[in-house]
């Protein structure tokens, strides 16, 4: 029997993306964002509000890379979730990480996180229940170590976290249990 539980934001899993962009003078600005979505085969969404810090350099610089955290670097990927770059000058410099220019992008990518999306301002979407910032992805970067042997992703080495809403918990993805587009198809008999 199933408890009503009231409102809640009840998607799970989530990503633990790390949106970073360059301020007016260069400066690297990164935030974690647990909502945000593939929507296209180019296209990343952000679901970001407006007065984020990130949000401004984005709309600003008109590009962003978008990197997905792992358990090695958990502490700093939850640091720039709790940080804001609005009232912290130097956020990302006490991470103590490093960051290298895009050169598909106008945008910081950041070497400790394994992989990454580099990104083009597509557009903003500004409406009464939403605030998003659509990416287009022009470039992907991993590193090798979570390549399988074809140089695919393999999301058993990527150790990616996964941010649980329910209550705010950080977990690791990567045990495969099925194959999709197989796993249902004796059902289409």
């Amino acid at each position: 029997m199933k408890k009503d539980l009231g409102v809640v934001p009840g998607v799970y899993p989530m990503p633990v993306l790390m949106v970073a962009a360059y301020d007016e003078n260069g400066k690297v600005g990164v935030m974690n964002a647990a909502w945000g979505m593939i929507c296209a085969m180019d296209k990343i969404a952000l679901f970001i509000g407006e007065g984020h810090k990130t949000t401004q350099n984005i709309l600003k610089s008109k590009a962003f890379t978008v990197s997905i955290a792992d358990k090695a670097h958990m502490d700093v990927a939850d640091f720039v979730g709790i940080a804001t770059g609005n009232k912290m000058s130097d956020k990302f410099e006490r991470t103590g990480y490093h960051a290298e220019k895009s050169k598909n992008v106008n945008a910081p990518i950041i070497d400790e996180f394994p992989f990454v999306m580099e990104c083009e301002l597509a557009e903003e979407v500004k409406t009464e229940n939403m605030h998003a910032i659509v990416g287009k992805i022009v470039n992907t970067q991993a590193e090798e170590n979570v390549l399988d042997e074809k140089g695919k992703v393999d999301p058993e080495k990527l150790d990616a976290l996964i941010f649980d809403q329910f209550k705010s918990g950080y977990y690791v993805s990567g045990e495969k249990v099925g194959k999709a587009w197989n796993a249902g198809k004796d059902l289409m008999k």
